[in-house]
């Protein structure tokens, strides 16, 4: 039996608290208004301009019935608000449902606290064959979806045309594989700008991964069991960090560190001709470049003779959790099904960025003329459509994902700053990464 010290007890049963009262002020006691309506929190993780999105998407769903009322609660960012989840167990205080980042997928199922999505669209028949497959295929565990996906992305590889227009490229033509980035990155270098920038970022990685059609942990990348084993260290992650690093080495790409926004705000200044960055970025960077150069998109590049393979989807989805009245939880379901509605999706499509999930989201005019306005957003629609759904593409599931990243990431800074070969530096990550797993594992009962 492990024993800790105190003081740790001491924090932690302080900081429990804290969260506990967070999550207090916020939750729904009973779940009815004063007015009779069945009332819905909604805890989400959209600050910004993405919170006003969902404001207005809360405000329609509110005024189109009279039924349900829905109240969403900002708790954070995703890691903020699962820890706000966890403190608020073993009350009444939590929410009616959640937005979880995919990487907590593992966790939310094991943890036994939700009614899978499929248990609603078994139920009201609802036909899930209008969803994106690749889309809900990442949430689709065990022969049932698990959740609703809502906010949806994959990473594309951006390009400054005019830049290679001046390097003698084609910027009709962007380079697709590992190969043919490094020798764009050769041409577009010179003594002012770089080639390229990619952020040291994990979910890079696990798109590398999966578009060589490699899977990143054992068992069907945990999907057919629970995976008990990293293969972070495998060809495709060394082949990977070794393009990589060699692009570093020969002064055609910049290292700018673990930040998107680091490397996204090089690229919008033409520091760097190419870069690797989310779908969900494209408005704001072309907002960004504004007259300043073209910006091109392409597919995310891989080695030349990688397996069949494409991108894993980001983003998060909602969870209805067990612990709230059935009659609760159906009206979540009602405000999903109206989220999931074309024009709903149409809308937070073009105010966000994200993809709709919804397929005739697409036919509805703002999509459209959104399209008109930001044809680069075509590259990502083709991706996810021609992405092959596999269990390499599905993405992988560990209940210790988001520290599996981090480690990730740890070795990625290893290898580009010359502390440890990519094998060295991707074993020690790979054998870390299983350590944490089998404890994981020990935890859950199955």
């Amino acid at each position: 039996m492990r024993t800790f010290r105190k003081p740790w007890l001491i924090v932690a049963m302080i900081t429990v608290m804290i969260f506990t009262t967070v999550a207090c002020s916020a939750g729904s006691d009973d779940g009815v208004t004063t007015d009779g309506k069945m009332k819905v929190v909604w805890w989400h993780s959209m600050g910004g301009e993405l919170k006003s999105a969902v404001d207005h998407l809360v405000k329609e769903f509110n005024e189109s019935q009279s039924e349900v009322v829905v109240e969403a609660v900002y708790q954070g960012e995703y890691d903020e608000s699962l820890n706000k989840l966890r403190a608020s167990l073993g009350s009444n205080s939590g929410p009616t449902m959640v937005q979880v980042y995919e990487i907590g997928s593992r966790y939310m199922i094991d943890s036994n606290l939700i009614t899978p999505i499929q248990t609603f669209v078994d139920k009201q028949n609802y036909d899930l064959s209008q969803l994106e497959e690749n889309i809900i295929g990442y949430y689709t565990i065990d022969d049932q979806l698990n959740a609703m996906p809502f906010n949806t992305s994959n990473p594309i590889l951006y390009y400054n045309k005019d830049q290679f227009k001046e390097a003698g490229l084609d910027p009709e033509n962007p380079p697709t594989t590992f190969e043919e980035v490094a020798k764009a990155a050769e041409k577009l270098s010179d003594g002012k700008n770089k080639g390229a920038s990619f952020a040291l970022y994990g979910w890079f990685m696990e798109q590398f991964f999966a578009n060589q059609g490699a899977e990143l942990v054992n068992n069907g990348n945990g999907r057919d069991e629970l995976a008990t084993e990293s293969l972070l260290g495998s060809e495709a992650g060394v082949q990977t960090l070794t393009w990589w690093k060699e692009m570093v080495d020969d002064g055609v790409a910049l290292n700018l560190g673990r930040k998107t926004d680091d490397t996204k705000k090089a690229f919008t200044s033409g520091q760097v001709a190419m870069t690797l960055d989310s779908t969900a970025s494209l408005r704001g960077i072309v907002d960004s470049v504004g007259d300043k150069f073209e910006v091109g998109t392409a597919f995310l590049p891989k080695p030349k003779e990688a397996d069949e393979g494409g991108v894993i989807v980001g983003g998060a989805s909602l969870y209805i959790l067990n612990n709230r009245p059935e009659t609760e939880q159906e009206a979540a379901w009602k405000f999903i099904e109206f989220l999931t509605a074309p024009e709903q999706q149409a809308y937070w499509h073009v105010n966000t960025g994200y993809f709709p999930i919804t397929k005739t989201a697409y036919d509805e005019p703002a999509v459209k003329e959104n399209l008109e306005k930001f044809p680069q957003f075509q590259t990502a629609v083709d991706q996810l459509h021609e992405t092959t759904l596999n269990r390499a593409t599905q993405g992988a599931l560990m209940g210790v994902f988001p520290e599996a990243r981090q480690i990730t990431e740890r070795a990625m800074e290893e290898v580009i700053n010359g502390q440890k070969t990519p094998e060295k530096a991707l074993e020690d990550a790979q054998k870390e990464i299983t350590e944490k797993i089998e404890q994981y594992n020990s935890t859950v009962n199955r």
